[in-house]
């Protein structure tokens, strides 16, 4: 966090399963940490919960809905409006997979509009299934990460998602990324000097209504430091 705010950042995205355990985050400890965001003039702007396991398979699934109910209101008391979750496999219509992920995906998303928090669902998932899973849900809280990095590595298109799923984009990585020669192989880059036209990405989100924040994400860098820095550069000059 104090990198963050070094960086001249506006927020942060918290891990509440391995950075900072929902487990450990005692009322003396968000305090603690809200003096520490204040004092930095950060914000928590969203929390990934990922669990091992995907929401439609069976096994512990009520222990698993019921700790990512905890950091859901865990995220709410930081201030956070948006959790990451792991849809895991998107199973097909009419299966009783497809109907457990519904029941579950149901039980987060009304807790959430309760609390003022958004899901986002990641997934490898096509477009054209996710869209299909998301119609199949009440209207709420309910929404989509978009990866540009991961959508790139996996011969996606940022921009057909985006075409897609503008309205359902409940949040934004800013990361970037190149694919190899042939049909395999690439690796994540700086923002900015990848495949993503980001500039077209964020005027195109702005289209479909999105407000959110976008996590600047840098995994395989020698200086990620620097490589966020200039992220930070790149996002306010656009």
């Amino acid at each position: 966090m104090h990198t963050a705010g070094r960086l001249d950042a506006d927020g942060v995205q918290i891990d509440l399963r391995q950075e900072l355990p929902v487990a450990e985050l005692s009322d003396t400890a968000l305090r603690q940490l809200r003096k520490m965001l204040n004092d930095l003039n950060l914000r928590v702007g969203s929390v990934a919960f990922p669990t091992r396991r995907g929401f439609a398979n069976p096994e512990q699934l009520e222990r698993r809905i019921e700790a990512t109910l905890e950091a859901m209101h865990a995220a709410s008391r930081l201030g956070s409006r948006v959790i990451l979750i792991m849809l895991g496999p998107c199973p097909v219509l009419e299966s009783a997979e497809r109907a457990t992920l519904l029941e579950a995906l149901g039980t987060l998303s009304a807790h959430g509009n309760r609390l003022g928090v958004e899901l986002a669902l990641q997934s490898t998932a096509s477009p054209e299934e996710l869209a299909n899973l998301l119609d199949e849900l009440p209207e709420g809280a309910t929404g989509l990460d978009l990866n540009p990095a991961e959508l790139v590595l996996s011969g996606g298109s940022p921009r057909e998602f985006v075409e897609r799923l503008g309205t359902r984009v409940t949040h934004l990585f800013a990361n970037d990324a190149v694919r190899g020669f042939g049909s395999t192989g690439g690796s994540d880059v700086e923002l900015g000097r990848g495949a993503t036209d980001f500039p077209e990405l964020l005027a195109m989100l702005e289209e479909h209504g999105y407000r959110g924040w976008a996590t600047i994400e840098r995994r395989s860098s020698r200086q990620p430091v620097a490589d966020v820095e200039n992220a930070v550069r790149f996002l306010r000059s656009l």
